[in-house]
């Protein structure tokens, strides 16, 4: 029977052998997958979903922990044009302690560099940074026993993992889901959620094609939330898709004294809060300065300078992004706030510069 390779044992052997270089160099150099300095994932599979969308099947290396929560998202890395560009996409797949897969669904925005490498132009075998996953959009445990889940476009993602787990469990609830999208063919997950509702009584599949039958209007008398789910005042509801959509699920539940029971999850950042002035951005580690306007943020400047900024979310939730500003002042986006101290953790995703900073980075 072959025997365990006792890894913890070899890095510390190694030590005295490779100085000056880490040991994690060279098992890096062995498999790229074995490095403990980051997390790493390589991409085993590109399985097209719809014409302008695609699932990216990756294999995590050292460290990651199959364990994240249904719903969540994570933090991928990819080299662009020599330089590691970060975005965050929900895991579709479902959490499996004894796996060795996770999976991403990402649909090729229009003005996204990004999604529409990852789906167009990724070659199967590609290296990819990881970051673990975050986030508070995730099904809870044990599920409610009611749910209705109002998606549009691929904010289907983050619900095709809760469904998947609770398929994998066999504790499927009460479910309704309405998911709207511009047409049949664009309609991400289509046959998979179709054989879940032919496989399971309690789950009601709704469809909304919005070029043809208009958007989703929840206060329709007829085709509104009375009308296809009476009773969604009884169930939790979790939403997920383009930002006006969800403005005005938000506003249909608050006006029905209902936010209590509704959960949304947003892929991109509303700023709300009035532009920086702008100015000049040094950022002092690495030896680099940039001009930034003030609609701009300090995440954004910095990779354009070529900075490798840190960032999970980019929507000002995880943490991830904060770095030390040393002097200036940053005006938070979201609501206005102006942070000058100096030595300040600034988060750079959602804050933009009032006059020169510099960044300790």
């Amino acid at each position: 029977m072959a025997s365990t390779i006792p890894w913890a044992r070899v890095r510390q052997a190694g030590e005295k052998l490779t100085t000056p270089l880490h040991p994690d160099d060279y098992l890096s150099l062995l498999n790229p997958l074995w490095s403990q300095r980051e997390l790493r994932g390589r991409v085993e599979k590109v399985v097209p979903e719809t014409d302008d969308a695609a699932t990216l099947v990756i294999r995590p290396g050292w460290g990651w922990r199959f364990d994240h929560k249904p719903g969540q998202y994570v933090g991928i890395g990819i080299q662009v044009d020599g330089k590691f560009q970060w975005r965050s996409y929900s895991i579709s797949s479902p959490p499996k302690r004894s796996g060795r897969h996770i999976a991403i669904t990402v649909r090729a925005m229009p003005e996204g560099q990004i999604s529409g490498h990852l789906v167009k132009g990724l070659a199967t075998g590609t290296i990819v940074r990881l970051a673990k996953p975050e986030g508070d959009f995730v099904l809870p445990d044990p599920p409610p026993a009611k749910m209705l889940f109002l998606v549009g476009g691929s904010g289907v993602t983050p619900v095709m993992s809760m469904l998947r787990t609770l398929d994998r469990r066999g504790t499927l609830p009460d479910v309704v889901m309405h998911y709207s999208s511009p047409t049949p063919e664009r309609m991400i997950f289509r046959d998979e959620i179709d054989a879940l509702q032919a496989k399971h009584d309690d789950f009601e599949f709704i469809r909304l094609h919005t070029d043809t039958e208009g958007m989703l209007d929840l206060a329709d008398a007829t085709k509104g939330l009375d009308g296809f789910c009476s009773d969604w005042r009884d169930r939790e509801t979790y939403a997920c898709g383009p930002g006006p959509m969800l403005d005005a699920i938000s506003e249909f539940f608050e006006n029905q004294d209902a936010s209590d029971r509704l959960h949304l999850e947003r892929f991109t950042l509303q700023l709300g809060g009035d532009g920086g002035e702008g100015g000049n951005l040094t950022f002092r580690n690495s030896n680099k300065t940039i001009e930034a306007d003030g609609a701009t943020t300090v995440l954004e400047a910095g990779e354009k300078a070529g900075v490798g900024m840190p960032y999970g979310c980019r929507m000002g939730i995880c943490h991830t992004c904060t770095v030390t500003m040393v002097e200036g002042k940053v005006r938070d986006l979201r609501n206005g706030d102006e942070y000058d101290q100096k030595n300040e953790q600034v988060q750079t995703c959602v804050t933009a510069a009032v006059g020169d900073c510099t960044f300790d980075i």
